[in-house]
Parts: structure tokens; C-alpha cells; sequence
């Protein structure tokens, strides 16, 4: 009968032994891997919304607002098309981030930045929609583009 209490399965051992202190230091990025898991998910969500967005914009001319002049004029449905297109491609993005690709995570970058775009030119249509959309793709590029890998730590 051994004297130490055998860990809970699941929980890792937090003995004398360094196996713990060993194993968070072999986990890449901390923050960074959580905050781009995270960003994974919210460019599916956004990815998902602007292509309901899209599909609002182009159905029905009423579900949005008409304003006056506006410096970057388009119609309602040239704007629900470019969701549409950049919503796919967003969502797109946050799967391959969500599998861990090569590619998403530049990808995630461009598009989040291409989304934040379209959603200051579409500030006078949906406000606050629009600020608060713009708001997650900057974390989505913050969390993206402070990722380091693990051959870049050493």
C-alpha cells in the first residue's frame, strides 16, 4: 500500500515530481492558443451571422433602413451579396482554424480585416450591429496575429 494517494484521473498530478510544471511549458501559446481556439469559433459565429445578414439585405429591401447620401453608396442587395460572399469565406476561415491548418491562421487575419472593412462601410445601415461586429474581428486579428509558434519561442 502506497503511502501517496493515487491522482484523480483527469487531474494531473501537482506532486514535487516537475511532471506538471514539465507539461504546461510543453503547451504552445497559453493565451495565445486559447485566444485563437476563440477566434476560431467567433469567425464561424460571424462568419454564419454575415451570411444571414446577406440573405436579409438581398430578400428584403425593408428589413434595413434607407438613408440619406452616403459616401460609399451601394445598394442593399450589392451589400448583401459581398456578406454573403465574405461571410462563406469567413466561415470557411474559422474551420480551418479550428482544425489547426497552416493557412487559417494568415487567412484569418486577411478576412478579418476584409470583414472589418465591410462593416465600417455598413455602419449606416446597422450601427451598433456594425461596431460590435467590428469589435471581434480586431480581437479575432489580435489573437491571430500574436500566436507564436513553437519553433518561434525557442
Amino acid at each position: 500500500m502506497s503511502q501517496h494517494a493515487e491522482p484523480t484521473p483527469g487531474r494531473p498530478s501537482q506532486g514535487g515530481d516537475g511532471t506538471w510544471s514539465q507539461r504546461s511549458a510543453d503547451r504552445p501559446g497559453g493565451w495565445s492558443a486559447g485566444g485563437v481556439v476563440f477566434a476560431g469559433v467567433l469567425l464561424l459565429l460571424n462568419g454564419a451571422l454575415a451570411v444571414l445578414q446577406g440573405i436579409a439585405a438581398i430578400a428584403e429591401d425593408d428589413v434595413y433602413a434607407r438613408i440619406g447620401t452616403y459616401v460609399y453608396e451601394m445598394s442593399l442587395t450589392g451589400w448583401g451579396i459581398v456578406h454573403v460572399v465574405l461571410g462563406a469565406l469567413v466561415l470557411v476561415t474559422g474551420y480551418g482554424l479550428l482544425k489547426d491548418r497552416a493557412w487559417a491562421r494568415v487567412a484569418g487575419i486577411v478576412i478579418a480585416s476584409l470583414s472589418l472593412i465591410a462593416q465600417f462601410l455598413f455602419l449606416p445601415y446597422a450601427p451598433v450591429w456594425s461596431v460590435i461586429m467590428m469589435a471581434i474581428d480586431v480581437f479575432v486579428i489580435w489573437a491571430l496575429a500574436s500566436r507564436q509558434d513553437a519553433t518561434s519561442r525557442v
